[in-house]
């Protein structure tokens, strides 16, 4: 068994995603609809919805 840790570690810098925001395929149903619910979480500030549409639209494309 390993020994814990007794001092401080410095802080685990993460990556800035800078990529920008998928764009809905045109005449997909499924990509309008998470396109018009990030823009309504972003209107109220739903930043996690925001964020969770980014990542069902990256993946979605497997079906076009």
């Amino acid at each position: 068994m390993t020994e814990p840790t007794r001092y401080s570690t410095p802080p685990v810098e993460l990556p800035l995603r800078l990529d920008p925001e998928p764009a809905p395929v045109e005449g997909c149903a499924g990509c309008g609809e998470l396109a018009a619910v990030r823009g309504r979480a972003r209107v109220v500030g739903d930043w996690t919805t925001v964020s969770d549409c980014n990542v069902y639209m990256r993946r979605h494309p497997e079906g076009h």
